[in-house]
């Protein structure tokens, strides 16, 4: 039987994925009216709970027990899968190539967060309310991160679903959004809708969580209320792991190229971007000069990855402007690939979108020719090369395993292996802690710190979050609101 105040129930819940148990005798009851938040650090088992609960995952073992309230309204769950999943689909349905104007927008927001229902005051209230009115237009594409993750909350919000899951709801946002967006869950953690948030850190859960179930590899270490379960000496320790070792850097992988020997790595002097009537960069100025790492932050939708297309080589905007690229003026003749060389990439599209059913070797090596997949012949050296950056970074072990079976954290650092196999003259990170749990972010920015402090390579760090910075930076690029742009402050620390 099914309490009355009773939302869902799980009874001996066992889960395997590819012969190894992701989750095991998961025994819990949510009710209303309380407000649970599932915490544990990445790998811990948080998403695919949350999957067999909204349905997306079936294959499991034991009792799923649903209210008649859950059955019929359903659940919504927001995540970083479903926007890797949009992103796949828009790819796949990009018809550019066929059209005139050679563009195709993609999916525009409104269609997403409405899909064929007509606009009504509940939509227009909740698109003012998370300010995003002006992209409502643009396609999926050309949306920050921070903003695909207010789409798909309008959307779940507006399906009025039983049950609403958020999985680490403030990642990808800027410190005003943070605030604006923990303002709303609260406000909906006390309303009649029934939560569950899915948490890396015990920093991240809302005032209004009153409930915690906490995972470690898939089993439950503590369940019940929250301050009785945060006391517990075993959550402390789960939360708050030792941060390990790192091993001494390869050697230097031959370079293709060479550096001028004088000036400035990158040069940018008064660049405009605008794109329609839209002005996206004013008046930029930029040296990110030898020996410098450099801090880039601003909030969502300011310009912060159109900047990064233009030192790139991605963007065409750069043509017949003032932008030196590694001492070459960009459009003299260098091709996109004369640039992209000296780059070692880490972000999250290349999170999203990495192809999947490789080997975590593999996936280091695809480094060296700059593939999301690895579609070239490589050599021993390159194999080596790719082992040896695993051992620096703690991650030897997991040479042989499939990178579709690490945890999200895990992927993160070995993405950060594969950027920097053919030791690039910079290292661009945009948001890479993004998704990580404590540990893991602690790990990914003592990595960043022994590559600027053991190597030649330089680092470009973008982040919303002003405490994920590494110990290296010495430079600060900062987008500051005007009264219809954004005006570019750097400055030397």
């Amino acid at each position: 039987m099914v309490r009355s105040s009773e939302l869902l129930r799980l009874k001996d819940v066992q889960l395997v994925y590819r012969a190894l148990p992701v989750l095991r005798d998961i025994n819990w009851r949510l009710e209303r009216p309380q407000q649970w938040a599932c915490l544990g650090p990445n790998g811990a088992g948080k998403t695919v709970l949350a999957k067999l609960i909204s349905g997306q995952s079936s294959r499991f073992s034991g009792e799923y027990i649903r209210s008649a309230k859950l059955t019929q309204e359903g659940s919504a769950y927001v995540c970083f899968e479903q926007a890797r999943a949009l992103c796949e689909r828009d790819k796949k349905l990009d018809d550019s190539e066929t059209r005139a104007d050679a563009s195709d927008p993609g999916t525009l927001v409104q269609e997403i967060i409405l899909g064929n229902r007509p606009a009504d005051p509940r939509f227009f209230e909740w698109v003012e309310r998370l300010g995003i009115g002006h992209i409502l237009q643009r396609g999926l594409r050309y949306i920050s991160t921070g903003e695909m993750r207010k789409t798909l909350l309008i959307k779940a919000i507006l399906s009025d679903p039983a049950l609403l899951i958020l999985d680490s709801p403030l990642d990808g946002l800027d410190a005003s959004s943070q605030q604006e967006l923990s303002s709303i869950i609260n406000e909906l953690l006390h309303s009649d809708l029934s939560m569950l948030l899915l948490c890396r850190q015990a920093e991240d859960l809302p005032d209004g969580i009153t409930h915690l179930l906490v995972l470690d590899e898939g089993q439950i270490l503590a369940q019940g209320e929250r301050n009785a379960v945060l006391a517990k000496a075993e959550v402390q320790g789960l939360m708050y792991p030792p941060v390990e070792e790192l091993g001494q850097l390869p050697s230097p992988a031959p370079r293709p190229y060479t550096l001028p020997d004088t000036g400035p790595l990158l040069e940018l002097v008064g660049v405009n971007v605008s794109y329609g009537p839209l002005a996206v960069l004013r008046d930029v100025h930029w040296r990110f000069e030898r020996g410098q790492h450099c801090y880039i932050s601003g909030p969502n939708g300011c310009g912060k990855s159109t900047l990064l297309s233009l030192i790139t080589g991605d963007n065409h905007k750069a043509y017949g402007q003032n932008i030196c690229l590694f001492g070459v003026r960009r459009g003299s003749g260098e091709s996109i690939w004369d640039i992209k060389q000296k780059y070692g990439q880490l972000d999250n599209q290349l999170h999203l979108n990495f192809v999947r059913g490789m080997k975590t070797v593999e996936v280091v090596m695809s480094g060296f020719f700059d593939t999301i997949g690895l579609y070239d012949d490589w050599g021993d050296e390159q194999h080596a090369i790719a082992r040896q950056w695993l051992a620096a970074l703690g991650l030897a072990a997991l040479a042989r395993e499939h990178f579709d079976a690490l945890s999200f954290g895990m992927q993160r650092m070995v993405l950060l292996a594969r950027a920097m196999v053919k030791a690039p003259t910079i290292l661009l990170l945009d948001e890479p802690t993004l998704g990580l749990d404590g540990h893991h972010r602690r790990l990914m920015l003592r990595a960043i710190d022994h590559i600027a402090n053991n190597s030649d390579t330089q680092i470009i760090f973008v982040s919303h979050s002003s405490g994920d910075i590494p110990a290296c930076i010495n430079q600060h690029l900062r987008f500051m609101p005007l009264e219809d742009a954004f005006e570019v402050v750097t400055e030397t620390l």
